[in-house]
């Protein structure tokens, strides 16, 4: 029955500390096979004026949004091709590879390279996960395509996985693997 106990400066919503406590409980629950219900995170918090390091006070930084909902908005706005939007989720040195494997920099590149393949595509999501590096954070989410292909016949049912790498509130890759070519060719 692991208890884990952390100190913040006053400030933070209770929606990031809920989010931090859910982390810390399955980062815990994984590295040493405790349950669940068994984990105790608790959050002790200090004012401002009770907080120095380095002879000054110090303010809670602002915390950095989900790193899947960085995703979702991105995503959301691929599927409204809002290019210019979608754009805003970039790092400078994005990149992203789909099947075949071909690498792309842009979207522009990306509509270009789907227009002989589909005339729309849109996806269904049954779940988004985040893995947490030092720098960085893995989101991967997986579900099913549907669409219409380039002669107006509709698709759908087509299994998919994305994983983006997500570092200072911008995704810098995307890597994606789906059934899209197969299922055409059959």
């Amino acid at each position: 029955m692991p208890v884990v106990k952390m100190t913040l400066i006053k400030g933070y919503s209770a929606d990031v500390r809920r989010r931090m406590s859910q982390n810390i409980t399955d980062l815990i629950v994984q590295m040493i096979g405790a349950v669940p219900e068994g984990t105790t995170v608790m959050i002790d918090e200090v004012d401002q004026a009770s907080y120095m390091r380095g002879r000054e006070n110090k303010n809670p930084i602002p915390p950095a949004p989900a790193a899947s909902e960085i995703v979702k908005s991105y995503l959301d706005a691929m599927e409204a091709r809002d290019l210019t939007k979608a754009a805003s989720f970039l790092s400078d040195g994005f990149w992203m590879e789909f099947p075949g494997p071909v690498r792309m920099r842009t979207l522009q590149e990306l509509i270009d390279w789907s227009k002989p393949r589909y005339q729309k595509i849109a996806k269904t999501y049954f779940d988004f996960s985040e893995a947490y590096r030092e720098q960085n954070t893995l989101v991967t989410c997986h579900g099913v395509l549907h669409g219409i292909w380039p002669d107006g016949a509709p698709f759908q049912d087509i299994r998919f996985i994305d994983q983006f790498t997500v570092a200072a509130g911008k995704i810098t890759s995307q890597m994606v693997w789906n059934d899209l070519a197969a299922t055409k060719n059959r």
